[in-house]
């Protein structure tokens, strides 16, 4: 009997749990684009220009990716403004890359709302910019994003993109859609790397 009631609690728990990530999904603000190609988990979409904040971290990914969220968040929650100031809400995913060994960036995507000249000042630490139209090939995968899962799914597309005859433009982004608090499961994750033109 007991056993049936913890097996109900945790059943009840993982509806909640699909709820709330079901809401965060149709709550915050993702970039459009143009699905070019769609294959299974792979697809080919055309990104339009998009501003963002970003931030550069070194050491090991996951110790830069906690201090980039933490500094990027204290610019859009208004953080580090005096008197408080504009809020701007999260968006995603939150976009990661290693622009040399040891060096990663990460990115915020800016609201659509917003261009350069009506976001609020940054810090000096943070760069604000326009990332151009660009064509990404994407795989999408669940789970907690570790670096095997990052370089297997990396793998994947390579393949994909060379079987497809696509030409890489640019090293591999990560992309990042959910909080911490969402189990791996139901968490989305993708590798972009950016297409050349044909």
């Amino acid at each position: 009997m007991k056993a049936a009631r913890w097996i109900a609690a945790g059943a009840g728990l993982a509806v909640v749990g699909a709820a709330a990530v079901y809401a965060q999904y149709r709550q915050t603000e993702e970039p459009e684009y143009a699905l070019a190609r769609a294959d299974e988990d792979f697809e080919l979409r055309d990104y339009p220009p998009l501003v963002v904040a970003e931030v550069s971290n070194s050491g090991s990914r996951e110790r830069a990716s906690g201090s980039s969220f933490r500094r990027l968040a204290a610019y859009i929650f208004a953080q580090d403004r005096p008197e408080g100031g504009e809020r701007i809400a999260m968006t995603a995913p939150v976009l990661q890359d290693e622009t040399q060994p040891g060096e990663w960036r990460m990115r915020f995507v800016m609201p659509s709302k917003y261009s350069l000249t009506t976001l609020p000042p940054a810090p000096a630490d943070i760069t604000l910019s326009e990332m151009p139209a660009r064509r990404m090939a994407a795989i999408r995968f669940s789970g907690n994003g570790s670096a095997s899962d990052l370089a297997l799914m990396e793998a994947r597309l390579r393949d994909w993109m060379m079987a497809q005859r696509l030409m890489p433009a640019g090293e591999a982004e990560y992309a990042f859609y959910d909080a911490p608090m969402v189990p791996g499961p139901l968490r989305r994750n993708e590798v972009l790397i950016p297409v050349a033109a044909q």
